[in-house]
C-alpha cells in the first residue's frame, strides 16, 4: 500500500513555521518517494498484464491466433516479477528511513503566538489545485467447513463380545450391539479467514488561504523578539525602529516564516484480518461394561429372561456424555486516515455452541427402566419371554435409529453476539470517507504557502501604525494603507 501523507499537526494554518520541522517533512517525503514510484510501476504493469490476458481470451474466442499476444504477456509477467522485487526492497528501505524521522516529530510541540490578526483575517477556499484519487483494494477470503464422524463402537463392541462370550454367540452379538449404540463421537470444525486491504490517496482542488491577510504588528514584534533574542526590535526608541526599517533587502536580515496557505490532500489506508474458528467435539462413552455384566450374569438360566433378545441388563459404571465446543475469533484492524476522520461502525459476530441432537445417557436409562417396569409383572413363561424378546427388539431398533440421528445431526444450544471490527466496518468507513471527499472541506496540507515577515516590515508597520502622519504609510499585509495594517492601538494582545 502507498505511504501516508507526511503531516505534522504543528504546521497549522496561520502559525509560525519551524523550518526544522518542515525540513523533516521534506525528508520523509523524499524517503517515501522511491517506494511510491515503485508501487505505481508495479500496479501499472499488473494492469497491463491483466489487460493482455483478457485480450488474448477475447481473440481466442473469435478464432484469432493469440501466440504473439501470449508471448508479450509472458514477457510482461517477468517484468511484473522484477517490479515486485524492486517495490519490496524500496518499501523496506523507505520504512527504515522514514521511521527515525517520524520519531523526531512525535510529542507535543509549542510555538510562539501567531502575529495574524484573526479578528480581521479571513480564511478562503479557492480551486487552485485539482481533485484526484488513487485507490488499491485487495481482498482475500477463505471459508473451510470440515465435519468428521467417528465411533468407538467397534472397539467397545469387540471388548464386550469377548467378555460375555461364555453366554453364547447370540448373547455376545446382542451385548456388543447394545454397547455400540451407546458409544459415538463427532467432530465439526468451521474456519473463516478474510483479509481486506484498502489504500486510497486523494488530492483536493480547494486550496486554503489567509485572504485577506491582516498582520498585528505588536504581536509580530513580540514573536520576532521571542524567536531572535539576539536581534530584538526595541519599540522604546524611534531611532532604533528607523535603523531596523533601513535593513530591508539586506542579506543579514532575519525574518519570521508564517504558513499563509496550503493545497490539501488526504489518505485512507487500512487493513482488517478476521479469523473465526469453531471446533465442536461431542462423544458419549461407556466404560466398565464388562465387569458389570460379569457380576450380573452368574446364572446361565437367567440368560433368556434378562436378555430377551435385546442384550444385557444395562447397568453402567459410567454413562456420561462429554461435550466440548470452542470458538476462537481473531480480529486485527489497522486504519490510518489523514485529512479526514471517517465513521467507524462495529458489527456483530455470532457465536454458537453445538451438541448432539437428543442424545443423552439419562434418556437411555429412563427407557430401560420403563421397559423393566413393563416386563416386571409378567410371570416367567414362554409367553412372557416372547413378549420380553419382542419389546427388547423394538428397543434395539429405537436405539439404532437414535445412534444414526446423533451421528448426523447437530443443533445449536447457545447463541451469542459480540461487537467486532470486520470487513463491513472497513467498507462503511471507506464509504463515509469518500462522501466527505466529495463534499469537500477536508484534507491535510501537502503544499505549503509560506510568507516571510522580515524585521524591516515589522518596523515599518509599527511606525505606520503609531506615527501615520510623520512617516510614509507602508502596507505590510493585504490591507490598504497604514490604518488597517496596524489594526488599531488596542488590537495587540
Amino acid at each position: 500500500m502507498p505511504s501516508t501523507i507526511p503531516y505534522d499537526p504543528a504546521l497549522a494554518l496561520g502559525n509560525l513555521v519551524s523550518l526544522d520541522r518542515l525540513d523533516i517533512l521534506e525528508q520523509i517525503s523524499a524517503a517515501q518517494a522511491p517506494a511510491d514510484a515503485a508501487e505505481d510501476t508495479l500496479n501499472s504493469l499488473i494492469a497491463a498484464k491483466r489487460s493482455l490476458d483478457m485480450t488474448s481470451q477475447e481473440l481466442a474466442g473469435m478464432g484469432i491466433d493469440t501466440s504473439d499476444v501470449d508471448g508479450e504477456s509472458a514477457g510482461l509477467g517477468k517484468e511484473v516479477s522484477a517490479a515486485a522485487l524492486d517495490f519490496a526492497k524500496a518499501k523496506v528501505a523507505a520504512i527504515k528511513l522514514a521511521q527515525p524521522l517520524k520519531a523526531k516529530m512525535s510529542g507535543i510541540a509549542d510555538s510562539v503566538e501567531s502575529p495574524v490578526d484573526y479578528n480581521r483575517t479571513q480564511i478562503k477556499q479557492m480551486p487552485l489545485s485539482a481533485d484526484s484519487l488513487r485507490m488499491n483494494v485487495q481482498f482475500f477470503t477463505l471459508d473451510q467447513n470440515t465435519q468428521a464422524s467417528g465411533t468407538h463402537a467397534a472397539k467397545i463392541a469387540s471388548f464386550i463380545s469377548g467378555q460375555v462370550g461364555i453366554f453364547g454367540d447370540e448373547f455376545s452379538s446382542q451385548a456388543a450391539g447394545s454397547a455400540a449404540s451407546q458409544v459415538n463421537s463427532q467432530v465439526q470444525n468451521h474456519s473463516i479467514s478474510g483479509t481486506l486491504v484498502i489504500s486510497v490517496t486523494c488530492t483536493h482542488k480547494d486550496a486554503v488561504l489567509l485572504a485577506p491577510f491582516i498582520l498585528d504588528v505588536d504581536k509580530g514584534i513580540r514573536a520576532f523578539n521571542a524567536y531572535f533574542p539576539d536581534s530584538m526590535i526595541k519599540t522604546d526608541s524611534i531611532a532604533s525602529m528607523e535603523q531596523v526599517s533601513k535593513q530591508a533587502n539586506s542579506k543579514d536580515e532575519k525574518a519570521l516564516t508564517l504558513l499563509s496557505g496550503a493545497t490539501m490532500g488526504s489518505c485512507f489506508i487500512g487493513m482488517v484480518h478476521i479469523l473465526n474458528t469453531t471446533d465442536t467435539r461431542s462423544s458419549e462413552n461407556m466404560e466398565s461394561v464388562a465387569s458389570s455384566l460379569q457380576t450380573q450374569f452368574k446364572v446361565a438360566g437367567w440368560f433368556e429372561s434378562v436378555s430377551g433378545g435385546f442384550g444385557v441388563n444395562r447397568s453402567f459404571s459410567d454413562d456420561a456424555k462429554a461435550l466440548l465446543s470452542t470458538q476462537n475469533v481473531t480480529s486485527h484492524c489497522t486504519l490510518t486516515t489523514i485529512g479526514s476522520i471517517p465513521s467507524i461502525k462495529s458489527n456483530q459476530v455470532k457465536m454458537g455452541v453445538k451438541q448432539f441432537a437428543d442424545f443423552d445417557g439419562s434418556s437411555s436409562m429412563a427407557a430401560l427402566l420403563k421397559l423393566q417396569g413393563v416386563t416386571q409383572s409378567d410371570q416367567e413363561s414362554v409367553s412372557s419371554a416372547a413378549d420380553q424378546a419382542r419389546t427388547g427388539k423394538e428397543f434395539m431398533a429405537m436405539k439404532s435409529n437414535q445412534m444414526e440421528s446423533a451421528l448426523s445431526a447437530l443443533s445449536n444450544i447457545d447463541d451469542g453476539a459480540n461487537k467486532l471490527i470486520d470487513t463491513n466496518s472497513m467498507m462503511d468507513a471507506l464509504d463515509d470517507y469518500i462522501q466527505k471527499c466529495l463534499a469537500g472541506n477536508i484534507g491535510a496540507p501537502i503544499t505549503y504557502y509560506l510568507k516571510r515577515i522580515t524585521a524591516s516590515q515589522l518596523a515599518q508597520g509599527w511606525m505606520a501604525k503609531y506615527y501615520p502622519n510623520k512617516y510614509l504609510a507602508i502596507s505590510v499585509d493585504d490591507s490598504t494603507g497604514g490604518d488597517v495594517a496596524g489594526g488599531g492601538a488596542g488590537q495587540g494582545s
